[in-house]
């Protein structure tokens, strides 16, 4: 096998970052299918990205033997029952993050898996394939940084998609911002540090669009973080962003520190005018981590090719969305959580 088929189910912002992708930069990729409810993503899919077929039923797509591998790519709440079923249908799984919103589920997902030890299971943490965190993954490991004591993460999206998250907010489950957003922060925290999460304490406030105290949601977060090591956790999330797409994180060490992207730069050009001095920025998570997301599919489809088991795994999806699922519980109750 030379070549995986790949179907694909969603088709929004993401989902499209990652069909693009498969369809025109991965290698040994084939984008075959897609699955949507909307005629129009489908025909989007066959005319712009050459796609032969079409479903609005994911459990057709699966059951198609032409498919060798699905991304999963739709809402969070459904990512368990489908990674379930395409595995069970013989078909290797990428799926976004989260792996799910309840542990339970979560953790019959990963029974499931285990029965499968043959077909890939990768979930999308595409931070860790990105060439600056894993310079600094390089520099933690070789202990130029001494022994970790805090790591601190901003993950904060574009305030021009604020307005339609507080639209979706009021007849959807995002799993809440910290499942939503912190849990690429989480993950980072987990990669860098080898140790897993024991407490949180979270907070929050809604500010320029307070309805969303209604649907149980935040526009701005904060939480605390102790790990097994007692190394501490900083993370910072929301959804107001005035200069764009800001993802940074800071690592201190014994022995010095560094900072990924303390500006958010969209590349090497800074502009000097009437305005003063000025860096443009990365306005959303496609340019921001364009890469990242065409290096961690190529890593799944050579797993696939070179009966590899990749490197990002059920068991980090589950000590994420543990992580952030107290941190929300944590803002809920206003009292610590011990995880």
């Amino acid at each position: 096998m030379n070549e995986i088929r790949v179907g694909i189910v969603g088709l929004g912002r993401l989902g499209k970052v990652h069909a693009h992708n498969l369809a025109y930069n991965v290698a040994n990729a084939t984008l075959y299918a897609v699955c949507s409810p909307l005629d129009s993503e489908i025909e989007y899919a066959k005319n712009e990205l050459g796609v032969k077929v079409g479903y609005t039923d994911y459990e057709d797509m699966v059951k198609d033997e032409q498919v060798d591998a699905i991304f999963i790519v739709s809402p969070s709440g459904l990512h368990c029952t489908q990674i379930q079923l395409a595995l069970k249908c013989g078909k290797h799984v990428f799926s976004e993050k989260p792996i799910g919103l309840n542990i339970d589920e979560i953790n019959e997902t990963i029974s499931v898996i285990n029965q499968y030890p043959n077909q890939k299971f990768m979930l999308g943490f595409m931070r860790r394939f990105d060439k600056d965190y894993l310079y600094a993954k390089d520099l933690v490991e070789k202990g130029e940084l001494g022994d970790l004591t805090l790591i601190r993460c901003y993950g904060i999206d574009p305030s021009d998609g604020l307005e339609s998250f507080v639209k979706f907010a009021g007849s959807s489950n995002s799993g809440g911002l910290f499942a939503d957003m912190s849990i690429h922060d989480i993950d980072l925290i987990r990669w860098f540090t080898g140790q897993e999460v024991k407490k949180v304490w979270a907070i929050g406030k809604n500010a320029a669009y307070k309805e969303l105290d209604d649907v149980g949601e935040l526009e701005t977060g904060a939480a605390m973080l102790q790990l097994g090591d007692n190394t501490m956790g900083i993370l910072v999330a929301g959804r107001n962003c005035h200069h764009g797409y800001h993802v940074e994180t800071e690592l201190i060490g014994t022995k010095g520190m560094l900072r990924i992207a303390q500006v958010p730069e969209k590349n090497l050009v800074t502009i000097m005018n009437e305005h003063g001095v000025v860096r443009p920025t990365s306005q959303n998570f496609p340019e921001r981590f364009s890469q990242a997301f065409i290096n961690e599919a190529n890593d799944f489809i050579e797993c696939i090719l070179t009966d590899r088991q990749p490197s990002v795994n059920a068991i980090d999806g589950l000590e994420s969305t543990k992580v952030a699922l107290a941190c929300k519980e944590s803002y809920e109750k206003n009292q610590l959580i011990t995880v």
